[in-house]
């Protein structure tokens, strides 16, 4: 009976050797496993598309909802709080409203393009009794030459973020109209394939559970 019974064992095991493709017996596949590459890889993504995004929200979609103008700091004359490259966002106000100490972007010549940022150490009235404001660059020795009028106001000093200046300077103008939907097609693409990509793994891995239990 022993030997019966050794016999029997011995084919059984026979039998699973020679055929490994049994539906009785699964092997199992390591589970592929991501490098530090990777994980630096989607750091720097997301990093990126956060930049983008800050970006075109403070030098385009705030200043677009609310009226205001982003400008360029050019020059060291309002350093050491707004050095060049410094993006300077500046809401329209009225005269009235203007004090001394407020800082302010103005024409240097009525209905001309070219402005400066300057702060106003004084206000007062001209022959015509327009207010004027007299200003100064914080960085500079003397005040302005001549004073500011009304009409050249375009307005004062909102809000302020270092170095995007040189950004908006590279998407100002006509560039802006090609560049804003470009990057807005990156940014809503990059977010879709994030969040497929989130999914699908998901599902792979609810799958390969399933599949264990």
């Amino acid at each position: 009976m022993s030997a019966i019974a050794s016999t029997t064992a011995s084919a059984g095991l026979g039998d699973l050797a020679a055929a490994p493709g049994r539906t009785g017996i699964v092997a199992d596949k390591p589970e592929k496993r991501r490098g530090p590459l990777h994980y630096v890889g989607v750091t720097i993504s997301a990093a990126l598309l956060l930049f983008v995004a800050i970006v075109a929200l403070l030098v385009v979609a705030i200043p677009a909802a609310t009226g205001s103008t982003p400008y360029t700091v050019l020059t060291s004359s309002m350093e050491p709080n707004y050095p060049p490259g410094t993006l300077v966002v500046i809401k329209p106000v009225a005269a009235a409203n203007i004090a001394k100490g407020d800082i302010i972007t103005y024409q240097l010549h009525s209905g001309e393009p070219e402005v400066v940022t300057h702060r106003v150490i004084a206000v007062g009235t001209n022959d015509a009794g327009e207010r004027v404001f007299t200003t100064k660059g914080d960085n500079n020795d003397i005040a302005d030459a001549a004073p500011v009028r009304e009409v050249q106001v375009r307005g004062e000093l909102w809000y302020a973020v270092p170095l995007i200046g040189w950004v908006n300077n590279v998407i100002n103008g006509g560039t802006r109209a090609v560049i804003i939907p470009i990057a807005a097609v990156v940014l809503f693409g990059y977010a879709g394939w994030m969040f497929v990509g989130s999914v699908l793994d998901r599902r792979r891995r609810r799958r390969a559970a399933a599949e264990q239990a």
